[in-house]
């Protein structure tokens, strides 16, 4: 029985070698990693361990809310270089200014033919003299009526950036806005979409998980309905929040929660039903923090669904754990 088994097996291979299939193998997971380029804990955290990644956000391009023009060259520093070994590296073109996303801009772009022109070009330019492989577009807040101008401003911006020769072109939505950033007309002018699957609770919300697993799998299969897995990218928290009473809530990293829940003597604990750590102190404050074991958690969850390119937000704040057990 051995034998013919054997047999058997030998005699299948051959035919499906012959028939140009073989056995599916696992696609290899890819990570990109955002960075503040503004942090030494960024700035270390890809030193440290950038050789594992497929690609770092580290430019940052800012539209002016007041001219609606790129801020180049840019006040932040990039200092990832491009030689063997390293990331891709790409740059994130945003409406964040001072202490808010700016959706003015973006529409006087959209109305003035020849400002959005000049600003696609100086973008594009600026990118290939930086070697930026691609580019991320993250042009939150905005309306369901503001659709034609973010396709029209965005659909600039990508073309002018292919036509010198940066490669991607992606863009940032939340992740369960469907309305105001449709996955299929979105991914009719850019090559793919970074879905920001975190701020399931946020700085204004009441205190809770970030993105527990249910909700991730949720909000992301609703993305990957409207338009499949393969444009996708999972972007997935590595961060937390410390929610005080009668104060600002603060966005920490997991070092910092560890050190915040000790002192005042409240060690993190695993919640159950989101898997997120979670501290509660005597004076009312609340953390909840990613860490490595719901960071992997959730990168299955969107396995599950048929992706295989995650992002991380943010390097400098992730548990260094994760390095060793999910970006491997």
């Amino acid at each position: 029985y051995k034998r013919r088994l054997a047999v058997f097996s030998l005699v299948l291979a051959v035919a499906n070698e012959a028939c140009g299939q073989r056995p599916a193998t696992p696609q290899r997971a890819e990570f990109w990693g955002f960075t503040g380029p503004w942090e030494d804990a960024s700035t270390a955290s890809v030193r440290a361990h950038g050789g594992q990644l497929g690609a770092v956000i580290n430019g940052w391009i800012t539209i002016d809310s007041s001219s609606a023009l790129p801020v180049i060259p840019s006040p932040y520093l990039d200092t990832v270089r491009p030689r063997a070994g390293t990331p891709a590296r790409m740059a994130i073109v945003t409406s964040w200014h001072g202490d808010g996303f700016h959706t003015a801009p973006i529409r006087r772009l959209a109305g003035d033919p020849r400002r959005l022109a000049t600003a696609a070009g100086s973008i594009a330019r600026y990118a290939q003299r930086m070697r930026y492989n691609g580019l991320v577009l993250d042009f939150e807040s905005l309306q369901g009526s503001d659709l034609p101008t973010l396709l029209k401003v965005s659909k600039a911006i990508a073309d002018s950036a292919h036509a010198h020769r940066v490669r991607t072109v992606a863009m940032a939505i939340p992740a369960t806005d469907t309305e105001a950033y449709p996955a299929r007309p979105l991914l009719g002018v850019v090559d793919a979409l970074v879905v920001m699957l975190y701020d399931q609770h946020w700085a204004g919300s009441e205190p809770g998980p970030i993105a527990e697993p249910l909700w991730v799998r949720s909000s992301l299969g609703a993305r990957v309905r409207e338009v499949g897995p393969s444009r996708l990218i999972a972007a997935l928290p590595a961060y937390g929040y410390r929610w005080r009473k009668g104060q600002a809530t603060e966005s920490i990293g997991y070092a910092d929660a560890v050190r915040m829940s000790n002192a005042v003597r409240a060690p993190l604990q695993r919640d159950p039903t989101s898997q997120f750590l979670h501290a509660r102190g005597r004076d009312g404050s609340e953390i909840w923090v990613s860490d490595a074991a719901l960071f992997g958690t959730l990168v299955r969850e969107c396995q599950a669904l048929g992706l295989n390119r995650f992002a991380i937000w943010r390097l400098g704040e992730e548990d260094p754990a994760i390095w060793g057990s999910v970006v491997r």
